[in-house]
């Protein structure tokens, strides 16, 4: 093997080696994901409950919150337990009326095995973020 062919296999191996280092240090902590998630946005005060059946959209935040969407308006729900939640599970909740409410649990599922469960979430006021009206200038 020649000398530039060492150099290259060794070059290559060394940046493979380096991948995972690069990709750990870009990936964002619970509150960074959600502080983009929400950035541009303004909370407005806390409700109990939100109509479930309008809800458009579900992410589960690592570590940190649940947000909803209904319309352009998103609620934030920080849940105890928070620490248990994970981008990757299946949430399932029992619902008792129409609305996700304050105080109901939701099931952490495993999304490969979904008769495994990693826990529960208790859910808390849930905090809308809607975009600023703005103003027409004249």
């Amino acid at each position: 093997m020649s000398l530039k062919h060492v150099v290259g296999a060794t070059l290559l191996a060394a940046s493979l080696l380096a991948a995972p280092t690069v990709n750990a240090r870009q990936k964002l902590t619970g509150e960074q994901q959600l502080a983009k998630i929400l950035d541009g946005r303004v909370a407005g005060k806390p409700v109990s409950c939100i109509p479930l059946n309008q809800t458009h959209n579900t992410q589960v935040i690592d570590k940190t919150a649940i947000v909803y969407r209904i319309g352009s308006t998103y609620y934030v729900n920080r849940p105890s337990n928070a620490e248990s939640l994970d981008s990757d599970d299946i949430l399932v909740t029992k619902l008792y009326s129409s609305q996700l409410c304050r105080l109901d649990t939701v099931q952490l599922r495993d999304r490969t095995t979904p008769n495994m469960w990693n826990g529960f979430v208790g859910l808390q006021d849930f905090v809308p973020y809607t975009k600023p009206k703005t103003t027409a200038a004249r």
